[in-house]
């Protein structure tokens, strides 16, 4: 994680806001105007009160008390509408850093996103963007308003004299800007620290939901409930200590603004005695202090609870800024396949050599055959051929251009990657396959069924191709998954399948209907098929053999 300073990521989540620049505008002009109604509230009534005890004319009450009426309720509507803009801004900003994380994700996956924990991940997709809600509603507009109204009530207060003015300087200062600052460094990294615990612990939960049945079956839960309860102690103690400091944060500024009250009456009437002020100037500053510190207390407020909201938001950048293993490749003239191979590839993961030397030659409408041992690298040179990741040494292409050259939404056009562990989403199974053909009709989606063998056992189900899936697929078997998942690959139609181990969850009866169809699709199509399994590799044109990376 890079270590950014809070105001580096104050000032690149204040540029997201650009766009909005004008609701932001708007957000401040009646953020000011309804304080400065709120302070004048306070000074006017002591106005009022000094006009009373000087046996000023009823008339002037009554239009005073009509300016404080309208001062009233013109503070509850600006109020309102201020709160209005900042949280249409906050919602519009949250919703395009969702789109942006969900975008770099797509350019990380999946080289980047194998080593990450899935709960952190999810942590920084909801919680963190979530968190930057209080930035964007509650930090940036009430900065600025703070800021414009230190300035209009220290030129007020300075009307009477330019000490009062000063003094009214420094009592915002320390109020809205030491204060936080004093409190922000004495967090340190707590914000940071909880962020990053709580992340660790949405991993540690989501890996248990998981592995719930082995959990079960070896007798782990207990184990496994202290180790949660040990992180969710660590959790709470961290969220204890931020919170400790945020009443310390209080009870500082609250002395602070009591403080600063008591001096400017004792200075007022200071110089009062000296004859530099009227007795107006001593009471109307002291009121006026005193009832506009509404802004800059909120900034006060800031010192604690911005450093988890800049803790969200660099792990937020974090996951925006990092560079992709593969970059996408766009702008080249488009390919129809013509056969596919690789020349000398050598590859690997840091410092663990998977691939040594392997070439492959894979002809149009054929059928090859890839088996080896588990970990030989049989399932990497499919990676390798769908481009998510590059190689070391060496090229892989196909139709006879390098992978590197292909555009990436062209080459997986061309493609359909089946997996050993299909991945199935909590929707419908008509709409878990048209994932792989977003306009199929269901004509195409029951013949892909067909073909993969998987149709007859969704008729069986109480509302057919309409049913549920649970989520993560736990509804199916492991052996019905990889139907779906092959029925996938027959549906996006691509004419180089890729299937990695299509079989090894499956009985010879289904085994043999779906090389069967595999074996009626050659005309168009053409399979690299991952197996350990002899009696899949019968129906491949050319079996090689891969060995410890090496190719036989």
């Amino acid at each position: 994680m890079k270590n950014r300073s809070g105001f580096q990521v104050m000032a690149r989540l204040i540029g997201l806001v650009k766009p909005l620049g004008g609701y932001m505008g708007l957000a401040v002009l009646m953020g000011l105007i309804g304080h400065l109604c709120a302070a004048f509230l306070t000074v006017c009534g002591g106005y009022g009160l000094i006009m009373a005890a000087r046996g000023t004319e009823p008339g002037f009450f009554a239009v005073l008390f009509v300016i404080l009426g309208c001062m009233a309720l013109l503070r509850g509507v600006l109020r309102y509408g201020e709160q209005a803009c900042n949280h249409f801004i906050a919602f519009k900003l949250l919703a395009l850093l969702r789109d942006r994380v969900f975008r770099a994700l797509r350019r990380l996956c999946p080289a980047k996103l194998e080593g990450k924990e899935k709960g952190n991940l999810i942590a920084v997709i909801t919680s963190d963007i979530e968190l930057l809600e209080v930035f964007y509603a509650h930090t940036i507009s009430p900065v600025l308003i703070a800021v414009l109204f230190t300035i209009l009530l220290c030129l007020f207060i300075g009307s009477f004299h330019w000490v009062l003015g000063l003094l009214a300087l420094i009592a915002y200062g320390v109020v809205g800007v030491l204060i936080p600052v004093i409190i922000s460094k004495k967090s340190g990294q707590d914000g940071l620290l909880f962020r990053t615990q709580s992340g660790k612990l949405s991993s540690f939960v989501l890996d248990s939901l998981r592995g719930l049945t082995e959990i079960l079956q070896y007798g782990q839960g207990k184990t496994r409930l202290a180790h949660m309860n040990e992180q969710t102690d660590r959790l709470a103690k961290e969220e204890e200590k931020m919170k400790r400091m945020a009443g310390k944060n209080a009870a500082i500024t609250g002395f602070a603004v009591l403080f600063f009250d008591l001096c400017m009456l004792f200075i007022a009437l200071f110089l009062f005695q000296q004859g530099m002020i009227e007795a107006e100037g001593v009471w109307l500053s002291t009121l006026a202090l005193f009832s506009s510190f509404g802004p800059v207390s909120a900034l006060a407020a800031l010192g604690s609870t911005l450093q988890s909201t800049f803790a969200a938001g660099n792990r937020v950048l974090d996951l925006l800024d990092e560079s992709p293993v593969v970059q996408d490749m766009t702008g080249q003239p488009a390919v129809s396949f013509s056969g596919a191979g690789a020349d000398h590839v050598t590859f690997s993961y840091g410092d663990g050599k998977v691939l040594d030397d392997i070439s492959v030659r894979v002809p149009e409408n054929s059928i090859i055959g890839i088996k080896g041992k588990s970990g030989s690298g049989k399932s990497t040179l499919l990676k390798l051929f769908m481009r998510f990741w590059d190689t070391q040494n060496g090229h892989v292409w196909v139709s006879k251009t390098d992978v590197k050259a292909i555009n990436t939404e062209n080459l997986r056009d061309m493609e359909s990657f089946v997996t050993q562990d299909t991945h199935l989403f909590h929707d419908s199974i008509k709409n878990n396959l048209r994932i792989a053909r977003l306009h199929a009709t269901d004509r195409q989606i029951e013949e892909a069924c067909r073909k993969a063998s998987i149709h007859n056992f969704i008729l069986s189900l109480p509302k057919g191709y309409d049913t549920p899936v649970g989520e993560l697929g736990d509804t199916l078997s492991g052996g019905e998954r990889q139907r779906l998942g092959l029925a996938r690959a027959f549906l996006h139609d691509a004419p180089f399948l890729l299937l990695d181990e299509p079989t090894s969850n499956l009985d010879s009866l289904n085994e043999a209907v779906i090389l069967k169809a595999l074996q009626e699709e050659r005309q168009g199509k053409t399979v690299v098929l991952v197996s350990h399994r002899p009696s899949t590799m019968r129906v491949a044109d050319t079996v090689y053999s891969v060995e410890k990376g090496r190719m036989s």
